[in-house]
């Protein structure tokens, strides 16, 4: 990498980079890009084109491609334990998992009757659980979804059981909740809020908090608050740094938020995943690109 590709705040970010690599640009064909999961069974990475209401696809050797079009304007993307994808929808206002034979289930369209807004970001635990933000951004117009009037009136982060029989209210103080992720170990979770997105004196940060057995929430805590632009999309390493989405390109905290780094990219980054056969591939989906990167540590895995 070259000097002019990061910033060094912390010297244990070094540690964190490969020097030898560069940043590739693997599309620019883009509108929004957001939500990117990688399959590695497949050596496959899927990702949203959100206004362009479209998934697209791309593997090694085969270029970038659609994977699905339309696609109800999704945005987040993952996987479950079984490898299948599972997705917000904007359009549709609910959360899916497309099945090993392309069929799609509706996973969660409400809460206590009502339609959830525009599903945002989505991860599963260990157990199977699913968590997923509520933000309104897929209703406030016609552009990365239906405008629309909330008819829940706040925007929430909700966990849907293994099982799929309950949808689970577990926070409800966020302004525009966002991108979540887990540390390594489940105990502790991070919740974005971009909500200076539509008003700088709303909040630009990313909380914490203390994940019980039962899945519950507790002692939710400022970890970051975000200089300029918004946190998105975040992944979490091995190491169970934070590497998160920003107005530059992507942030690097230690788990004590002390920030390490800055990976600089052209465009405002919305999403990040690391992915690649040893899970040290940082594919990261920013404005109109798609990018990727070596680095020097893998992601998390459960």
């Amino acid at each position: 990498m070259k000097p002019s590709d990061f910033e060094v705040h912390d010297a244990r970010f070094r540690l964190l980079l490969q020097p030898n690599a560069f940043l590739s640009r693997l599309t620019d064909e883009c509108l929004w890009a957001e939500g990117p999961v990688y399959f590695p069974a497949t050596d496959l990475l899927v990702w949203s084109d959100i206004p362009n209401n479209r998934m697209l696809r791309w593997a090694p050797g085969m270029g970038v491609g659609v994977f699905r079009a339309p696609s109800n304007y999704s945005n987040g993307n993952t996987r479950d334990r079984e490898g299948r994808l599972v997705s917000c929808e904007h359009g549709a206002r609910r959360v899916t998992r497309t099945e090993h034979d392309g069929s799609v289930t509706v996973l969660a369209s409400h809460f206590e009757g009502k339609r959830l807004n525009s599903p945002n970001d989505v991860v599963v635990d260990s157990k199977g659980d699913i968590w997923f933000t509520d933000p309104d951004y897929g209703i406030l117009s016609d552009y990365e979804g239906y405008r629309a009037e909330s008819e829940i009136g706040r925007c929430n982060v909700y966990r849907i059981s293994s099982d799929g029989a309950r949808v689970q209210l577990v926070c409800d103080d966020f302004v525009k909740p966002n991108g979540l992720a887990f540390s390594p170990d489940e105990s502790r979770l991070y919740i974005a809020d971009s909500a200076a997105s539509h008003d700088d004196a709303a909040p630009r940060h990313i909380r914490v908090f203390d994940v019980s057995g039962e899945g519950a929430l507790r002692n939710g805590r400022m970890f970051i608050e975000m200089q300029g632009g918004v946190p998105d999309g975040m992944r979490i390493d091995e190491h169970g740094n934070v590497w998160t989405s920003a107005e530059d390109g992507v942030h690097c905290y230690a788990p004590d938020g002390t920030l390490l780094g800055k990976i600089l990219i052209p465009e405002v980054v919305a999403n990040l995943t690391f992915g690649g056969i040893n899970r040290n591939r940082l594919f990261i989906a920013a404005t109109s690109s798609l990018y990727s990167l070596h680095v020097g540590v893998r992601g998390a895995g459960r």
